[in-house]
């Protein structure tokens, strides 16, 4: 929840109108990405070895369209901004598991 909220407030085209919709954002990407992540992983596995692993970048994006789909108050600006919202997510992520023990 808290990388979600400092990526959404580093990013002019990501929106969280509140701590309600970054709670359901933060759960619902974590929902997804534990269970139809892998799924979609598996079934575009030739695309995504073709192109070397950048399918797995748009993948990442697309299922965060589908959470600005799902989530009221949670808005993304389009293809373009949920995709540098995942990379900026995922440097964030890795820089609050770096400092928050666990």
């Amino acid at each position: 929840m808290i990388s979600v909220g400092i990526s959404a407030y580093l990013l002019p085209g990501v929106n969280v109108a509140g701590v309600g919709p970054l709670f359901w954002t933060a759960i619902i990407m974590g929902v997804m990405n534990a269970i139809i992540k892998p799924i979609l992983t598996i079934l575009t596995l030739p695309i995504t070895i073709l192109t070397f692993g950048l399918f797995s970048i748009i993948l990442n994006a697309i299922l965060i369209l589908v959470v600005d789909a799902l989530v009221p108050g949670f808005s993304i600006d389009g293809l373009l901004w949920a995709l540098i919202f995942s990379l900026v997510l995922s440097i964030v992520s890795s820089v609050v598991n770096t400092v928050v023990p666990h």
